[in-house]
Formats: structure tokens, sequence, C-alpha cells
């Protein structure tokens, strides 16, 4: 049998480990009872600088070489290859993916207006429920490249690269590569991650925005330069502009982490922070600035809003809304802590339920079993130990945003998740390493072997959620991660080859789950308002076969035929339990308006989800449609106007005409009021009306039947059907605005 290797001169560590730091002094003499050196980055003299009291610091693991070994570039670079190939591959299969925000995108290639204001049509009548910068990069592409699938999604994906960089390069300056590449690999290979670095909702950028604002913190507590933190406020301040208050989940664990662990005095950290702090509202808030000072009647409404307020849509429907589930123009909250919600159950264990364990939960076990032993192996350092505070940078963000999450009773997705991911892959990253180079420690050794242990247990129980989905597979996972466990028991003892041998059959195990999810992500297409990845699960019937109906309007050279994957609601959805009946309806499922699909989620065209009038999933647009639309169009302002946001995207995106969206997203904000409704047809500005539409109709119906809701979108619905003819184009009934009926 080999004779174990000193881990200090060991090659699968990466390189010698008492090098200097490339960027600062280097490190302190203190070490680690284990023999490892201090940290990697300026501390003993940074300390000795500031006259901090400090005791020496003790190393969990070491930080990166002066010189990176020969693999080490080489295997960076086809990670981000590999993830750019994984994530391009069948992309056009989406189509427009979430065609809200792609006829948004569709406006702001064609209106600069449009572009800054995240306007849902060129002429600017409502924006999304939404700050616009996810938007911007989407619409720039378009604006090169023309309107496609691929113009629309592919800066997606190159933010899932970048994410992965960002990851794999924090986690290298304080664990080596090795872990830095498991990090990106777990990254990468996260089914949520993998399904919305190929989607066109707003997490994609938030996720990198995220990851890079951690990053940036952690740079900064290694030298305690304040251009590292005003940086990571500016992050902060973009991310604001991407999901609102969303982005604020994890400033409490960054600015308590730097206020403690800093390597600068208390008056210089409280300063740094105060800067940060000017940073991120100047970044995050001269849009909003622009937007409450401009005059309302020259811009659009602000959509989600029901005052036509950007700082009543911050704070309401998508702030405290989201949290305590009382989101005024929404369609429905969420349940008590524990209990059975629109939105799905409540409670510490969401993170691993049937709905959103197999998005994203697959090495969630295992990174709080690391974060927890990277905190006791640092317990005993100097307060300014960076590989400590960076596990309380990285950790502190998985933990306020898994609770927040875990308990928030509003609006929630499944593919909220992908903000959990960069988190989970660098503790992952950063405990591995930790652990690894401490293996000769029998209680090193047994934590190894236990978080592969829970991994591969956690593996199996998802897999066996979806029993004829690769059954196989769950007890390759389990028997491979026990039998890698029981060889890192004796990490210690064993020769090299066998401990390299059972770390690696460890990683190939804990990985062999969420890359089958992935790669089923990969395969099929995903479009509508909520997605999610893998299989088809027991959760929101998302995955294959789990997909919404047919997207409206496919891009040119998209085939239109793959999958579309759009999951429902939890505990029941349109048309399942009455949720989402408009105001003074009975609760039925409405009739099948012209040009709208009614099924529930799970029971339409391939599996449903276009229910609820389009407004989820849009509607099909077919060619007779389409060519009215467009033959009708010049002249007027709006080719068309349709209720809710999905249901005008629809027409939108298959005419490229503007169509103004009644009432938002939900056709429920008072935008316009009947009276500006019929100002703008008074003037001619609007050609058509589309029968049908959101939850804000009333229900739409066929022909010149009426909604029975009492918002502003079924007082118009209710006007323009009583007052205008209409005719048929296909299967769809529109109302010709130019041409009142005989009693009118």
């Amino acid at each position: 049998m080999t004779t174990p290797r000193d881990p200090q001169s060991d090659p699968a560590e990466g390189a010698p480990l008492h090098a200097p730091a490339p960027n600062g002094p280097q490190a302190g003499a203190g070490s680690a009872a284990g023999g490892l050196p201090a940290p990697y980055g300026p501390r003993a003299g940074a300390e000795a600088a500031v006259g901090d009291p400090s005791p020496p610091q003790t190393a969990v693991s070491p930080g990166p070489p002066t010189t990176d070994p020969r693999w080490a570039r080489p295997a960076f670079l086809a990670l981000l290859l590999a993830t750019g190939v994984l994530y391009l591959c069948n992309l056009h299969a989406s189509g427009y993916a979430n065609s809200f925000y792609s006829a948004a995108v569709q406006a702001g290639s064609q209106s600069w207006k449009a572009f800054f204001f995240g306007s849902l049509d060129a002429a600017n009548a409502i924006t999304v429920d939404k700050p616009p910068a996810a938007l911007w990069p989407m619409a720039l592409s378009v604006r090169l490249f023309g309107l496609n699938s691929w113009a629309i999604l592919v800066p997606e994906v190159l933010m899932g690269v970048g994410t992965v960089a960002v990851v794999h390069a924090s986690v290298r300056r304080r664990s080596g590569h090795g872990a830095a590449l498991l990090a990106g690999a777990v990254l990468a290979l996260t089914p949520v991650v993998a399904l919305m670095f190929r989607f066109n909702n707003p997490d994609a950028l938030l996720a990198l925005l995220m990851a890079v604002a951690c990053h940036l913190v952690v740079r900064a507590l290694e030298d305690g330069r304040t251009r590292w933190l005003v940086w990571a406020g500016v992050a902060v301040g973009f991310a604001f502009l991407t999901k609102t208050l969303q982005a604020f989940l994890i400033l409490p664990a960054l600015a308590a982490v730097y206020a403690v662990c800093a390597p600068v005095r208390p008056r210089k950290r409280f300063a740094q922070l105060a800067l940060a702090t000017v940073a991120l509202v100047v970044s995050g808030g001269w849009w909003v600035a622009v937007v409450e000072l401009w005059p309302a009647s020259s811009r659009p409404y602000i959509g989600g809003s029901q005052n036509n307020s950007f700082l009543e849509l911050t704070f309401g429907y998508n702030g405290l809304g989201r949290l305590n589930g009382d989101e005024t123009g929404s369609v429905g909250g969420g349940g008590a802590p524990g209990g059975g919600g629109r939105w799905g159950e409540t409670g510490w264990d969401r993170m691993f339920n049937d709905d959103i364990g197999g998005q994203i939960s697959w090495l969630l076990p295992a990174a709080l079993i690391l974060l927890v032993a990277g905190l006791v192996l640092s317990r005993k350092a100097g307060r300014t130990d960076v590989t400590r505070a960076a596990f309380l940078v990285w950790g502190g963000s998985l933990l306020t945003t898994a609770v927040v999450f875990s308990f928030m009773a509003g609006i929630f997705h499944q593919y909220y998740t992908v903000a959990l991911a960069p988190y989970v892959a660098a503790v992952t990253g950063m405990g591995a390493a930790a652990l690894w180079h401490r293996r000769r420690e029998t209680v090193a050794a047994l934590t190894l072997a236990a978080t592969v242990t829970a991994t591969a247990a956690w593996g199996y129980v998802l897999l066996h959620r979806t029993p004829d989905y690769l059954p196989w597979l769950r007890w390759l996972v389990l028997v491979g991660g026990l039998t890698a466990a029981l060889g890192l028991v004796f990490a210690g003892r064993a020769g090299r080859r066998v401990v390299l041998a059972a770390a690696g059959l460890g990683v190939a195990a804990s990985l062999a789950g969420p890359a089958a999810y992935t790669l089923s992500t990969v395969r099929e297409g995903h479009s509508g308002s909520i997605v999610t990845a893998g299989p088809a699960s027991t959760g929101m019937g998302g995955g294959p076969g789990g997909g919404g109906g047919p997207q409206n309007g496919t891009p040119p050279g998209a085939d239109g035929n793959g999958p579309s994957q759009t999951g429902g609601f939890p505990g029941g959805g349109p048309g399942q339990d009455g949720f989402g009946a408009p105001p003074g309806a009975d609760g039925t499922t409405p009739p099948g308006g012209a040009g709208t699909t009614t099924e529930a989620p799970g029971q339409g065209p391939h599996g449903g989800g276009a229910g609820m009038g389009g407004l989820l999933g849009g509607t099909d647009v077919d060619a007779e449609a389409r060519e009215l639309l467009e033959a009708g169009a010049a002249g007027h302002t709006w080719a068309a106007a349709a209720v809710g946001a999905q249901n005008a995207a629809s027409y939108q995106l298959a005419t490229g005409e503007p169509v103004m969206a009644i009432g938002g997203f939900n056709g429920t904000d008072p935008s316009p009021t009947l009276a500006q409704f019929q100002q703008y047809v008074k003037d001619g500005r609007i050609h058509y009306f589309v029968s049908g539409g959101g939850a804000g109709a009333g229900g739409g119906g066929t022909g010149r039947g009426g909604g029975s809701g009492t918002g502003a979108a079924s007082r118009i619905t209710a006007w323009v059907q009583s007052h205008f003819t209409h005719v048929t184009a296909g299967s769809v009934t529109f109302y010709d605005l130019t041409r009142p009926t005989s009693d009118s």
C-alpha cells in the first residue's frame, strides 16, 4: 500500500502551500494545528499596521499558489467551455421562452424609450412588473441580431458562464484550484441553474450580480481596500434594478461580516460601509429617481402597481407583499407557515419538499454540513481570518436567502431558488477543501464521509420521487456514495490512490443526480410564466410532459414542435380549485375565449400551462389572426389591445406590431381606465380588441359574451363588446374598434 503523502506536497492539492499572496503581503506566520499555513491574503502585516490585538489565525484551507499548476488554466477554460456548450444545446426549443419578457425585449429593440422604462410595447402603454435591467442585455442583442430565440436567450447563457467564472475565481482565491473546479461544476450542474440561464426571466442576471457582490466583499476582506466594497455596492444596486428588494436579502450578512472581520480600524470599516451604501443607492436609485420625477402623462404606466408608482411596486407587490402574501393586484397569496397555500407550503423544509427539492437541494445538505465544518475548523482563527470570513459571506447569504424563501407567504416559484445556487456551490467547494486538507485527522475524515453519505442518501430520495426516470440511477448514486464514504473514513491511513479514488467516486455520486436532471432540462424547451427543471415530478408538473401549451408566435429558427414546459400551481391551479377566478365570477373555469387556452396547468396542450385565459402562458396565434392584425396596423398606435400581458405579448411577438396589454400581467392593474381607453378609441389609436384575457377580464368568452369582473379591464371588455362589431379570424374573435355597432 502506498504511503500517504504530506498534503503540503501533494500534487492533488494544486501546488505548494506556502506561496506568498500575489496581490498583498505574505500571509502571517500563524498556522493551524495541523501544520497548514495561514490563509492567503494580507493578514499579519495588515493587522500590525492598525494595531489590532487579534491572535494569530488558524487556517482551514490554503490560498492559491503564486504560480498556477499546469492543469489549472486548461481545466478552468474547459469548465467554462463545457458550461457554455451545455447551455447552448437545444436552446432554440424554448422559442420566445417567457413571452411576457420577450415582448418587452422586442419593444426595447424598437424604441429607446421602451428600452429605458421596460415597456411591454414600443408605444409605451405599460411596463413589466420589474425594473428593466434584466431586459437591457437582451434588447441590445435583438437590436444587433434581430428578433429570434437565440438573440434573446444567448445573453442569458453568457450570464450563466459568467456566474460559474465568478464563483470559481472566488473559491480559488481561498481554497485552491481543485475546490474552485468543484464549486464551478456544482453550480453548472444544478438543475434550476441550467433552467434559468437558458430562460429570459430576471433571475439569471440577479444570480450573477449576487455572486459578484459576494466575491467583491471577500476581496475587500482580504486587504481592506475601499474600492472592492464600493463595487460590491454597485453590483447590489444593479441587482435592485433587476429584481428590486430580493437583491437586499444578502445585505445583512455582507455588512455584518465586513463590519466585524475587515482588516482595518473600526472607524474606517464603517466609513467604507457608508461609501458602499452610497454606491448602492446611486447605482440602484438613479433609474428610480428618473421614473418618479418623469411626468406620468408622458411615460408608460408602472406595471404591477395600483397607483402608477414604482416605489409602490417595490414595497408592495414586489416587496412586503411577497413576504406576507398581501399582494394588491396579484392573483392570490400563499398559506400560513407549515400549511398549504396557493404558492406551496411554507416552513423550514420548503427547499426540500416535492415541489422544490429537485430544483436546488441536491447539494444543499452537503453545503450546510460543510458550512458548519468550515466554521468549526476556523473557530480559533483571528478576527480577520479571510477564509472564515468567506464562509460567513457565502454561507450567510445562503442562510438568509433560504430562510426568506422558506417562509415567504406571497408569490413564490421554484425557479426563484436559482439565487441559492452560487452560495451552495461556493460553500461546497470551500468546505470540501477545508476537510480534504485535514483528511488525516479522524474528525475531518468522518465529516467528509458523513457529507458524502448525506448527499448520496438525499440524492436517492430525490430520484425516487420520479420513479420512472432512470430507476437504476438512484441505486447507483446510493451505492457509489456509500462506497466512497467508506473509503474516506480511512483517508488518514489508506494509500494516496485509494483516497483519491474514494474522493472521485464521492464527487461523481454527488453530482450524478443533478447532472441527470440538468441534461433532462437541456433536452426540453421551456415556455410560459412558471417553469421547472428536470423530469416530470409529483410537484408542479414541470419537466418533460409537464409543460405548457404551445407558445405563440414561434420565432424564426425555432421549430415550435418541441415540448414546452410550464408548471402549474401547487395545491391546485386555475381551473382546479377556482383560484384565479375574476372578481365577481363564480370561481369556475370560463368557457374558451377566442384566441385563448383555458385549460388548467397540467391539463392543456402538451400538459397545459396556458390556462387562466392566457395569464400564465400566452396564446397560440394562427396565421389568419396574424394577417388581420398586420394588415390593419397602419395608421394606429396599437394594432390591438388585449387583457393581460401574456395575451398581448402573443400577438405582439407574432406580428411585430405594438399591442396594448390592458391591466398589465394579471389584467388587474388599473391601466388604462375606461375613460382613457375610450379616448384612445376615439382618437383612432387602437384598431382591434382581442376577446378573452387574463384574470381582470372577467373570463373573456366567445363571440360577444362578456365577463362579469368589476375591474377596469372588465369594464373595458364590457364596453367594447356592447359597442363594436366583432370579426373572426381563424379561431380568434376580435372587435374592430373602427366599426361601432348600429345601436351604439
